[in-house]
This record gives structure tokens, sequence and C-alpha cells, in this order.
């Protein structure tokens, strides 16, 4: 289990949304956007109660195919300079109930002020296994 530096929590702590890609057994990528909260070891995303299409999201199903998943935060800046991002990668699993789920949704309704009186449901919970950062993460 890695942990993340001081320079790499901050600046995911200052991003509002990253970027989960996921794949299925046959390696098909899906990527989508997602909020998120990190602990020092692991990167937590819920499903909420936003409109979704019918059925199980992609996202859940390609976990339970293939939990390895990939994240990426990003900071874009016309002045070059001040480019940065942080990419994770781990293995995720599927949270229904229990202490690290609660945890995680406490987590993610104190980032989130539009969590607060919204039902949160899985978590995704990712242990972060290889973190890779570069540019500018003072931005």
């Amino acid at each position: 289990m890695l942990t993340l530096s001081e320079l790499e929590l901050a600046f995911l702590m200052r991003r509002r949304i990253g970027h989960l890609a996921t794949a299925d057994r046959s390696a098909s990528p899906h990527l989508i956007p997602v909020c998120f909260a990190v602990s020092s070891h692991r990167l937590y995303s819920a499903i909420d109660e936003k409109p979704k299409r019918g059925g199980l999201l992609k996202r859940l199903r390609n976990i339970a195919e293939n939990p390895r998943v990939a994240f990426l935060a990003d900071h874009y800046h016309e002045d070059w300079s001040r480019l940065g991002w942080v990419t994770i990668d781990g293995c995720a699993v599927l949270l229904e109930g229990g202490r690290e789920h609660e945890a995680a949704k406490a987590l993610l309704k104190d980032r989130y002020a539009q969590y607060a009186s919204m039902r949160l449901g899985t978590v995704i919970s990712i242990e972060i296994a290889r973190v890779r950062s570069w540019g500018n993460l003072d931005a």
C-alpha cells in the first residue's frame, strides 16, 4: 500500500473533480468524471442520487469484472508553467456497508456540500498501488 506525498495530497484536495478509468474483462476502457475524497492510502468515490441511466452502472460492472483502475486529477492553465497532474493506479473494491463505507461517505459529505442531504450508495474504494505526479503541484 502506497501513501500520497503531502504535496500530492494537497494538490488533490484542491481539485473538485477527477477522472476514473475502469476496464471490463476484455480491457475495453471506460472513463468518467467523478467526485472524490482521499485519505493517505485510499481514494473514494460514491454512487449518488443524481439521475443515471437504468441498470447497473458501467463503472461498477467493470470493477466487478476487473478491479484494476486508474484515476487522474489535473490542473490546466494557459500559462503552461502552471500545469500539473496526479495519477493513481490501484485496485478497487465496491463497499455496500460497514465501517469503511460509512467513513468514506463522511469524507465525501464533508468535501461536497451537495452531498449533505443526498443518499450515497455504493462506494468505490481504491487502494493506492502507484502514484505518479508531474508539473506544478502548487497550482
